[in-house]
C-alpha cells in the first residue's frame, strides 16, 4: 500500500496490483482519512408513455361509463369495452350501409368523395409550402386578423346589423337546401 502525506492534507490509495491488473480495495479497508462519494438513490421508476397513455384512456372510458349510466355508477370495464365494440360499430355500419342503398348514383358520389380527398391532400400540401416562405404567414395572419375585426365590427356589433346578417344566413340555408 503506498500512502503520500502533506503536511495539511493526507490522501490514501487502497489499490493493490494482482497479475498486473489494479483492483480496488473495499472501503472498510481504507483508512478513516479517505474521502468517499455517497452512492446515488436508486433510479425511479419511470412509466412509459404507452402505459401512461393507456391510463388516461382507461380512466377516460370509466368517466364516460359513469355518465351515460343514470345513477353515475361506474360499469366494469369488460361491459364497457364489450358495449363499445359490438354495439357502436354494428348500428354505425348499418346506418352507413341503409343510406349506401338510398344512393341512386354510386359511382358519381364515388368520385365526388375520391376528389374531394385528393382536393384535401392537395391543398394541405399547398398552405404548407405557404407555410415554409419567410413573411408569407405572418402577412396572411394579420390580414386574417384584420378582416375578422372588419367583419365583426360591420355585422355584429350593432344588433340591426346582426338581424340582418342572421336573415342572409337563413336566406342562403332555403337556397341550398330548399324551402322547407
Amino acid at each position: 500500500m503506498a500512502s503520500t502525506t502533506t503536511p495539511s492534507l493526507s490522501l490514501s490509495s487502497s489499490s493493490t496490483l494482482v497479475d498486473g491488473k489494479t483492483t480496488r480495495q473495499s472501503a472498510a479497508v481504507a483508512s478513516s482519512q479517505c474521502v468517499t462519494l455517497p452512492t446515488l438513490p436508486p433510479r425511479p421508476a419511470v412509466q412509459s408513455r404507452a402505459a401512461r397513455t393507456t391510463a388516461y384512456c382507461r380512466k377516460i372510458a370509466r368517466n364516460v361509463a359513469a355518465m351515460a349510466t343514470s345513477t353515475g355508477e361506474v360499469a366494469t370495464a369488460d361491459a364497457t369495452a364489450e358495449t363499445a365494440t359490438t354495439e357502436l360499430p354494428s348500428e354505425l355500419v348499418q346506418k352507413i350501409q341503409e343510406v349506401w342503398d338510398k344512393v341512386d348514383d354510386k359511382y358519381a358520389v364515388s368520385s365526388l368523395g375520391v376528389a374531394a380527398f385528393i382536393l384535401l391532400w392537395s391543398s394541405t400540401g399547398v398552405i404548407s409550402a405557404i407555410d415554409r416562405l419567410p413573411l408569407i404567414p405572418g402577412v396572411l395572419e394579420l390580414v386574417g386578423i384584420g378582416y375578422t375585426g372588419w367583419f365583426a365590427y360591420k355585422n355584429l356589433i350593432f344588433k340591426p346589423d346582426r338581424e340582418a346578417l342572421i336573415a342572409k344566413i337563413k336566406e342562403l340555408y332555403k337556397d341550398i337546401l330548399g324551402s322547407s
